[in-house]
């Protein structure tokens, strides 16, 4: 097949990773591939001001960011300058897969002489764009590709869609991987840091201090491509790492005793898996991926959204827990991510294209 993905922005968010990962493995089993994608989003001046204002420096537009696709051999076609993508953007191609909601609203527009259309979503987007239009691109005569049973569900009570492709993310265990290993000397829980509210920083925060006052030598570390804010600042005795190499997170899950998530939304959320890859624990929300893949008493544990003291009663249990208990824990949470593997989830959206092929009318399939 002809293959194209429209990316709003190519970066090194998680997102744009799993894209990447399936247009190289797609690529690799003989099909054509290219990616379009938007320059960044220049930022308001206002929000420079005050950016230069609370930092004392200004931050220069950067036209492109560094992404997941540098140095792939997949076709990239940069878009000169940020506007809706249109047929001459684009090749013809047997089917076309939009990326985000804004990226359904221009292929939606184009051609059938671009592809059989389909809609691939990693999450509900309404924090990213006016509720309004984000629900209009899931009414949209698109084949759905989902990665979580949340987005499924969502699809099908929602949207009244039943007809939509579940490919589950993987996780890359030549990459995220840890030898047998035991609990820390000193207790250490780890977390992604992100500022957008929708993440839940202040409740892990909230919780971990409470967990700390019963392990007053209590580790937080933390990684993101995200600076602390005013409105979210992690506490002193936290380390974070702003966008470490894939091989020191490999190192930083390692070196943890539990995996937190907080999040109030996701679409799925890698790190709990690529966590888990790395022998490690999970206390998650009820979010999108978590609630596919945490057993709870067996790989991790799950509450509900919002509920800090059960975040912190949650990762007590994981830290008080003896060695064997850790470890039957930690074996079970390796057992899990092994359990997902990228030449699946490639056997999935590949199905999945092909069924947006079917479902395309006649001339869409010229």
């Amino acid at each position: 097949m002809r293959i194209t993905f429209v990316l709003e922005t190519a970066s090194l968010a998680g997102g744009v990773r799993v894209v990447a990962t399936y247009a190289e493995r797609l690529m690799r089993r003989g099909h054509e591939v290219c990616v379009v994608s938007q320059p960044v989003r220049p930022t308001p001046w206002r929000d420079q001001l005050r950016a230069l204002l609370r930092r004392r420096e200004w931050t220069p537009y950067v036209k492109y960011l560094p992404s997941y696709l540098d140095d792939s051999p997949i076709e990239h076609r940069k878009m000169p300058m940020r506007r809706p993508v249109t047929d001459a953007d684009v090749p013809d191609a047997d089917v076309i897969v939009a990326t985000w909601w804004e990226t359904a609203e221009w292929v939606a527009r184009l051609s059938p002489t671009k592809g059989a259309k389909a809609y691939f979503l990693q999450h509900f987007e309404t924090w990213g764009g006016p509720p309004e239009r984000v629900e209009a691109t899931w009414r949209l005569p698109m084949h759905k590709i989902v990665i979580s049973k949340w987005l499924r569900e969502l699809a099908e009570s929602r949207f009244g869609d039943p007809d939509v492709s579940h490919v589950p993310n993987s996780v890359d265990t030549e990459l995220f991987f840890a030898p047998p290993r035991g609990k820390q000397p000193t207790p250490t829980v780890g977390m992604m840091f992100a500022a957008v509210p929708f993440k839940g920083a202040n409740d892990a925060f909230a919780a971990l201090e409470v967990v700390r006052r019963r392990h007053p030598d209590l580790k937080l570390v933390m990684f993101g491509k995200e600076t602390p804010t005013p409105q979210v600042t992690p506490p002193p005795w936290a380390k974070i790492e702003k966008t470490p190499p894939q091989k020191r997170l490999r190192e930083l899950y390692a070196q943890c005793d539990v995996w937190l998530c907080a999040s109030h939304a996701e679409g799925f959320h890698l790190p709990p898996l690529e966590a888990m890859a790395c022998r490690c624990p999970v206390v998650s929300t009820r979010v999108g991926g978590p609630q596919d893949i945490v057993v709870g008493g067996a790989n991790g544990f799950l509450v509900d959204v919002g509920d800090v003291g059960a975040l912190a009663d949650r990762v007590e249990r994981v830290l008080g827990m003896d060695a064997p208990q850790w470890r039957a824990m930690s074996d079970a949470a390796l057992a899990t991510a092994t359990g997902f593997t990228w030449d699946d989830a490639t056997d999935g959206f590949e199905a999945a294209l092909r069924r947006a092929v079917e479902k395309a009318p006649a001339p869409d399939r010229a």
